[in-house]
């Protein structure tokens, strides 16, 4: 399984959301996640980052909307209340990851 995190320069939830991540895939061998700096919008649309901090397993972006167009903007996620948050829970990186495997 490929995991990349996509984020612009000095991104605010860049750190969170990585600490989430690792804590998702920590016991899981094998799982290493590669950071990707994004900084323009053409690059932007081409790798599939939909605001930053983008997850991308396999190339494509679990939580994004469906027609979600690609951005360069920072990116807020909601919690299980709905509330804007700076990255998803661990457990929802967990079913995410776990999705992916299953697919």
């Amino acid at each position: 399984m490929e995991l990349t995190l996509l984020t612009v320069p000095d991104c605010p939830n860049a750190a969170t959301f990585a600490d989430r991540l690792a804590a998702a895939v920590a016991g899981r061998p094998g799982l290493a996640v590669t950071r990707r700096e994004i900084s323009d919008e053409h690059t932007a649309a081409q790798a599939g980052m939909h605001g930053s901090p983008t997850l991308l397993i396999n190339g494509a972006d679990p939580f994004a909307a469906p027609g979600q167009a690609p951005s360069l903007s920072c990116r807020l996620y909601r919690d299980e209340e709905g509330r804007a948050c700076p990255a998803p829970s661990v457990e929802e990186l967990r079913r995410a990851l776990a999705a992916a495997s299953d697919a």
